[in-house]
């Protein structure tokens, strides 16, 4: 129960994961050093992207934080920490329209984003029982019940998985509008991807645990009903 050989990699999956939210603000901050040329701040980069693909009605706020920034689709608001919203760097502008990439994609109604929403209530809640009883199920040798908290830990990896895409979507869709918009000049672009590569890492570090934990429980659950 507790040690597997899976285990190794889980642990070498934790140390990516730390090592790339190290990344990403080290990676962040370092660009938030780097005025954009364009003189757009992190707001009215947004704004701009929002504007002219029609979502006028999507608001923007500011929140407290740092890397706090996130799309609301319950409320469809667009919010940006305040170093983003304020600030007119190579950061800020990035991690802007990552954002409004988001608010794009639940305008269009894009697949994966769709298909994340209508996941999120079922996992919401498998996710906070599987542990419970995968842990009951390991502590009293009750593999039947082990099953079923495979079935729901797997809801939980799926979600990550199906992220993944949302979050690349995001990003390449941001890219191309900066670019082709003006909100970063040409030579500006890899200081974007720097960014917005670094933030991906940490979903797919992250996806990458799960996935190894799922694959650790159902080794287990096979070689004991076996």
């Amino acid at each position: 129960m507790f040690f597997h050989p899976m285990d190794f990699l889980i642990i070498i999956a934790f140390l990516l994961s730390l090592w790339a939210q190290f990344r990403v603000k080290g990676t962040f901050n370092s660009w938030s050093e780097v005025r954009a040329r364009s003189g757009l701040t992190g707001y009215e980069a947004a704004r701009r992207m929002l504007d002219r693909n029609g979502l006028h009605d999507v608001p923007i706020e500011p929140v407290q934080g740092r890397l706090t920034d996130h799309y609301d689709p319950i409320h469809r608001v667009v919010r940006l920490s305040e170093p983003v919203y304020y600030e007119h760097s190579i950061s800020a502008i990035s991690v802007a329209c990552h954002e409004v990439g988001h608010a794009i994609q639940h305008a269009h109604s894009y697949p994966m984003l769709t298909l994340r929403h209508r996941m999120f209530p079922l996992v919401r809640f498998a996710s906070g029982i599987a542990p419970f009883l995968l842990i009951a199920g390991f502590l009293f040798h009750a593999m039947n019940l082990v099953g079923v908290g495979i079935i729901f830990f797997s809801a939980a990896v799926a979600f990550q998985l199906v992220t993944l895409p949302v979050e690349f979507n995001a990003s390449s869709r941001a890219r191309d509008i900066m670019i082709s918009e003006g909100f970063i000049a040409q030579d500006e672009e890899h200081g974007v991807a720097k960014v917005l590569n670094a933030a991906a890492l940490t979903y797919v570090a992250a996806a990458l645990i799960s996935l190894l934990e799922l694959i650790k429980y159902i080794m287990i659950f096979t070689q004991n009903r076996e």
